[in-house]
């Protein structure tokens, strides 16, 4: 049962991803009635599966929640913004109880009796009608109600025919056919029919596909509403047609009365070859195929799916870093043991580095998660921080499809919810300084996420006022960040937001302020391996921008040597080598200087002396040089003392006891058991003493 009771929770959380994108096509206007019944189905769901374990708080509330969008459904309430609104703030809800449910937590019980109130309110006098039905004090009176009809014969019992076709996915959730059989045989007599005509040979067998269906004619003194109410459990799991049958057609003389058999402990495998179908008997009437589910069939299965644990998960990976570098051990001891590259040897070694690749590749693929669950919870962030500070607020999200580590989704939750956060509440202007500005009342907060030169990019954006930079370069003066005389450029400002200690108490609101704990965020997105950035435009907005990694296990890196040390750097950086000539290098100052790349100046800068390993020399001459650029364009040239090879590496991170250094990303184990830093490029070059800014004009004055 635990195990059963943990699969529900997991499948609550698909619904409700499918009710919170329900709502959001129902708030775009582009939600048809299909998309309608996707959502009342989502809460009908979560109410059947609590309602199996017990959970009264939870099914409680579901069951006022579907009534409200079955009344939408059903066009006797028309969902209006403000309706849809309030839609919302049950999803909510309805996912605090959920989760609260599955740690068994406290209800929050007084927030969700105010918003139902507010639904029962949506459908008037009608929505209370339910609940107060068995509150009515209901008074017999004594008159006789004899009027000479009791030796007339009963009625005769209803007879219904259903057919029930059970979808793959209605296995999958751990529904089993014969128990809804039986429930049927509880309501009175039935006759059941297997149809096996579909079951395939032995060799055509998929075990995940669904062949078999039922008939049954029932005899019963039931309302249709009861049979159906015995597959509420299993609804959109199978394809159901339930008709009665009209009281001038004669039962059939064979239907048993008993009870359907006691279901065997291991029954025995049914022949697997299709019966012939009796002569004196035609075929059942197949119930339609559900409009939105394709018929299971060998050819075209249903995907099965497979719940690992996830530190099952992280062990897999593990092994597969440990393959990787035992890979590399095994190709650097045969490549200096001087064998032919031709030899059988070298050949099964190079077969042996694909199958590793492809091995890596595929396990990284099974970590790989899209981002929408983490926009979603941020869809959430915006909903509350608008209410808070009573700002009309609608978020945008782009690219929720886009993959990236498990790992890093969940460690980029709290970072993201601050920005959010920083763009509701400071970001966008409050509304009558908008009208002012001649904008919409309404702002907008806009969330991307893309992949590009094998990284991943978040941003976050909003159309408000933008930084006043100013404002923020008179508080780091005051604080004694900065000097009172200090040359920044539009960006150094920017930059200064993301210094410990900058904000004032003046600044500090209920939800956040714009640099309040923006170190934290940076910190934590260094962490991750990744960097931040701002762009601002001031009356436009402002936007944030993450880079990250794809994943934190493994990465294609160059091998390089500096100043003795052996150093990793991404390869999807790097796009060139090049060594450095009399025709290409320049120099705009002493200790300042450029190479020259197909017409375009590029900044040139010395690893060694970056890292602190030496000092500049006075000549780079024949230097080899790795030219990189990062994801927003910016090329730089940075000087190494070798390259030695092109190979996939382990990431091994660097935990907190080791000193945070600029330009440091994590480290790796080398085929030859030697430990190499992985490097950050972008990092090194931000952080350098001369830096691309410092040179700029130098630069406009040799290009005119």
């Amino acid at each position: 049962m635990a195990e059963i009771r943990a699969s529900f929770f997991i499948e609550c959380e698909e619904l409700l991803e499918a009710l919170q994108d329900g709502l959001e096509a129902m708030a775009d206007d582009s939600g048809d009635l299909e998309t309608i019944n996707v959502v009342f189905r989502a809460v009908h769901s979560i109410k059947g599966g609590a309602g199996a374990f017990g959970l009264e708080g939870l099914v409680r509330f579901a069951h006022r929640y579907e009534t409200v969008l079955d009344a939408v459904r059903s066009n006797t309430l028309v969902a209006d913004g403000d309706a849809i609104k309030l839609f919302f703030r049950a999803a909510d809800h309805l996912s605090d109880l959920v989760r609260e449910s599955r740690d068994d937590g406290i209800l929050p019980e007084a927030e969700g009796n105010a918003i139902l109130t507010e639904l029962d309110a949506l459908l008037g006098d009608h929505g209370v009608a339910e609940e107060d039905e068995a509150e009515i004090e209901f008074q017999p009176l004594g008159l006789s109600l004899d009027l000479g009809l009791a030796d007339l014969p009963a009625p005769a019992p209803a007879r219904f025919t259903i057919h029930f076709a059970p979808e793959p996915e209605l296995y999958e959730t751990g529904n089993e056919p014969y128990m809804i059989l039986r429930a049927l045989a509880e309501l009175g007599s039935c006759e059941v029919t297997c149809l096996t005509d579909k079951v395939p040979q032995l060799t055509e067998f998929a075990p995940e596909a669904s062949y078999l269906k039922w008939t049954v004619v029932l005899t019963a003194d039931v309302q249709e509403a009861e049979i159906v109410s015995i597959f509420e459990f299993v609804d959109g799991l199978c394809a159901l047609t339930i008709a009665p049958i009209p009281s001038d057609v004669p039962a059939p003389q064979d239907v048993s009365n008993d009870p359907l058999p006691e279901l065997p402990e291991m029954p025995d495998l049914p022949d697997l070859t299709p019966p012939p179908a009796p002569a004196a008997e035609p075929e059942p009437a197949q119930p339609p195929a559900p409009a939105a589910k394709a018929k299971a069939t060998p050819q075209s299965a249903a995907k099965s799916v497979v719940r690992v644990d996830l530190d099952r998960i992280e062990r897999l990976v593990n092994l597969v870093g440990e393959l990787v570098i035992n890979q590399a051990m095994l190709s650097q001891s045969l490549e200096s043991s001087g064998l032919s590259p031709h030899s059988d040897a070298m050949n099964g070694l190079e077969e042996f580095q694909r199958l590793t690749r492809d091995i890596q590749d595929s396990v990284m693929m099974i970590r790989a998660q899209p981002v929408k669950s983490l926009f979603q919870r941020m869809s959430r962030i915006v909903r509350e921080c608008s209410a808070a500070v009573r700002k009309d607020v609608r978020l945008v999200t782009e690219g929720d499809t886009t993959e990236v580590d498990k790992t890093v989704i969940e460690r980029l939750s709290d970072p993201l919810t601050h920005m959010i956060r920083n763009a509701v509440d400071h970001g966008l202007e409050p509304t009558q300084n908008r009208l002012a500005a001649g904008k919409p009342e309404q702002g907008v907060v806009k969330l991307t996420a893309a992949h590009r030169s094998g990284r991943v990019i978040i941003e976050v954006s909003d159309d408000g006022g933008g930084i006043n930079r100013e404002k923020v370069k008179q508080i780091a003066t005051d604080k004694g960040l900065i000097a009172a005389d200090a040359s920044l450029t539009d960006t150094e400002i920017d930059n200064l937001l993301f210094l410990p200690g900058f904000s004032t108490a003046s600044e500090v609101s209920d939800l956040s302020g714009r640099g309040v704990g923006m170190d934290v965020v940076r910190n934590a997105i260094q962490a991750l391996g990744g960097r931040i950035t701002i762009t601002s435009t001031p009356g436009e907005g402002t936007t944030f921008s993450i880079s990250l990694p794809l994943t934190l296990a493994v990465l294609d890196g160059m091998v390089v040597q500096v100043a003795g040390e052996t150093m990793v750097l991404p390869l999807n950086l790097v796009i060139e080598t090049l060594t450095i000539d009399h025709s290409n290098l320049e120099q705009t100052r002493p200790g300042l200087n450029v190479v020259r790349v197909r017409g375009e100046f590029v900044s040139l800068f010395d690893l060694g002396v970056e890292l602190g390993y030496r000092s500049a020399q006075d000549s780079y001459l024949d230097a080899v040089v790795l030219l990189i650029a990062d994801e927003g364009g910016s090329r730089a040239a940075l000087i190494v003392d070798e390259i030695q090879d092109q190979r996939q590496v382990v990431i091994k991170g660097l935990d907190e006891s080791f000193y945070r250094a600029p330009g440091i990303a994590a480290a790796t184990i080398l085929g030859d058991g030697q430990i190499a830093l992985i490097l950050d490029p972008s990092d090194i070059i931000a952080q350098a003493q001369g830096s691309t800014l410092a040179i700029a004009p130098n630069l406009m004055e040799l290009t005119s």
